[in-house]
């Protein structure tokens, strides 16, 4: 199945890069362009207490920029549809990602002094990571018209398994001439053992399979964020790799405020992948006969009905 780029569209300079970056990638890849554009961003839908003609007037004040947009869409070198709505919600991502599955959401990274820009990107990506969605952000200083090839995936000493929804972006990895490295961040002492824990993680994940083992390179740096920006310089990476766990609470390098913060600050394109949900601990045998004698004994001290 295509590989669909949900791209968010829009006319200033940092929608159209995005615009230009996703249909590089979706050329490469033989995949499919989605052109989505929103006014707003929110966890609750601002017209769901109001009459729904409000919500249909504000659609239809979109009609002239839908055609315009259209019209652009006409000029990529991939074929693409075009999706309007008000407001991205849960909702309407959810619905986005059934309908184009597999799916990954592309973001323009804001422009500096545009605090507008900055919390709407910031609400798109807790909507899209909420949902565990593939997500992109492209940064100001991309390459529009070509594809990455030089791909640095940040990772840590926790293994991860990749969710369904990223199983289908390893064809991203594996462009024609591109190489792959593996960044460890360790903070405080030099850590070997953590940069072969990382790369060891990584490839059981089955995120590099087939391809050349990685480049393995140690970065230590107090903060997280820094580190991986100064691996991305170092290694001259034009896409920077991570992984968003669920349990990302144990893990410095991949926490929510970390992952953020790389987002709108990285010089290169960022591709957050989501991790599959761990598989609860099975319970021990034993600890299940002794809940299983212990409720016997209660129910024995119950007085007789």
């Amino acid at each position: 199945m295509d590989l669909s780029l949900i791209v968010f569209a829009g006319f200033y300079p940092p929608a159209r890069r995005a615009i230009q970056y996703a249909d590089a990638l979706a050329q490469a890849v033989a995949g499919r362009l989605v052109l989505l554009h929103i006014n707003r961003a929110s966890q609750f839908d601002p017209y769901e207490s109001v009459a729904e003609r409000y919500h249909q007037q504000e659609l239809a004040r979109k009609s002239d920029m839908a055609a315009i947009l259209y019209q652009q869409a006409g000029r990529l070198q991939t074929p693409a549809s075009l999706e309007v709505v008000t407001d991205l919600l849960p909702a309407v991502a959810q619905d986005l990602a059934r309908r184009y599955q597999p799916a990954l959401f592309v973001l323009s990274q804001a422009d500096e002094g545009a605090p507008a820009a900055t919390t709407l990107l910031t609400s798109c990506v807790d909507i899209l990571r909420g949902g565990s969605y593939p997500l992109l952000v492209v940064s100001a200083a991309a390459p529009a018209r070509h594809p990455p090839c030089r791909i640095l995936i940040a990772a840590d000493r926790e293994s991860f398994m990749l969710a369904p929804a990223a199983q289908a972006l390893r064809p991203l990895l594996a462009l024609p001439g591109a190489e792959v490295m593996v960044a460890h961040i360790s903070s405080g002492v030099e850590d070997d053992e953590g940069c072969a824990l990382a790369l060891r993680a990584v490839q059981a994940s089955g995120l590099v399979q087939g391809l050349p083992t990685p480049e393995l390179r140690g970065y230590q740096h107090e903060s997280h964020v820094q580190g991986v920006l100064a691996a991305a310089l170092d290694m001259r990476a034009d896409l920077v790799v991570v992984v968003a766990r669920q349990r990302s609470y144990l893990s410095d390098l991949f926490h929510r405020s970390v992952t953020a913060n790389l987002l709108h600050t990285c010089p290169v394109p960022v591709l957050v992948l989501p991790a599959a949900a761990p598989e609860p601990a099975p319970e021990a045998p034993g600890m299940a006969m002794a809940a299983g004698y212990a409720n016997t004994v209660l129910t024995g001290l119950l007085p007789a009905s």
